[in-house]
């Protein structure tokens, strides 16, 4: 059975255990004052297609905290859009949140997606557990385990969706719907009932317009 297979098979298994999926328009949750931000301002700004948010930079990491019921496991796809600007764009997703400062992520770094530099590609899209794992820690300790090139990446500047699957012991994380994994880990963190949100990396601001989401 070929690796592809296989992964769309537990992709299957992942599927029928969760709930039926629910979408965030997360303007609609801004205007309603349903987002918590944590040391980030959000605005909103309007496209072709349709309103979204915009997070302001700042120092330190940042996180908006959405409105779902706490969970262990699940699938989350967001549609969001970084910045071809080198050490100034961190934009993914959070989960089992503790707290402000403990929680899980995937985020990806879109000024390395299209880098003629070798080392600068392979660092497109990373695994961070913190306080404990910060990606700093990993990279020392564990180089190219929990950040990885990605295949077909996108336009840096442009809008992509990146869905992430939560299982009991791992991390799997697509980029536009490619059936061959971004990123595929092994959690550094027991899986405990908590938080989702949007993560930022430090310097780093981004825009997001939806999160389709279920869990269970």
């Amino acid at each position: 059975m070929s690796k592809t297979i296989s992964f769309l098979l537990a992709l299957m298994v992942i599927t029928c255990s969760v709930s039926a999926q629910k979408t965030l328009r997360l303007s609609q949750l801004h205007k309603k004052g349903k987002l918590v931000a944590m040391n980030r301002v959000i605005s909103i700004e309007t496209d072709a297609q349709s309103d979204y948010i915009k997070i302001s930079e700042a120092t330190g990491e940042g996180i908006i905290w959405l409105p779902i019921e706490n969970s262990t496991t699940g699938s989350f796809t967001l549609e969001l859009r970084g910045k071809d600007e080198l050490q100034k764009s961190f934009v993914g997703l959070a989960f089992n949140g503790q707290n402000d400062s403990t929680y899980e992520a995937v985020y990806c770094r879109p000024f390395n997606f299209l880098a003629s530099d070798s080392v600068r590609k392979i660092h497109a899209i990373q695994y961070i557990a913190h306080p404990e794992f910060t990606w700093k820690r990993l990279r020392d300790e564990r180089n190219a385990e929990f950040e990885n090139p990605i295949q077909f990446p996108p336009e840096p500047n442009n809008w992509f969706s990146m869905t992430i699957h939560v299982t009991e012991k791992e991390v799997i994380a697509l980029i536009n719907g490619n059936a061959n994994p971004a990123l595929k880990v092994k959690r550094l963190r027991t899986a405990q009932a908590g938080k989702i949100g949007i993560f930022l990396g430090s310097g780093s601001g981004g825009s997001f317009r939806k999160l389709v989401y279920s869990t269970n």
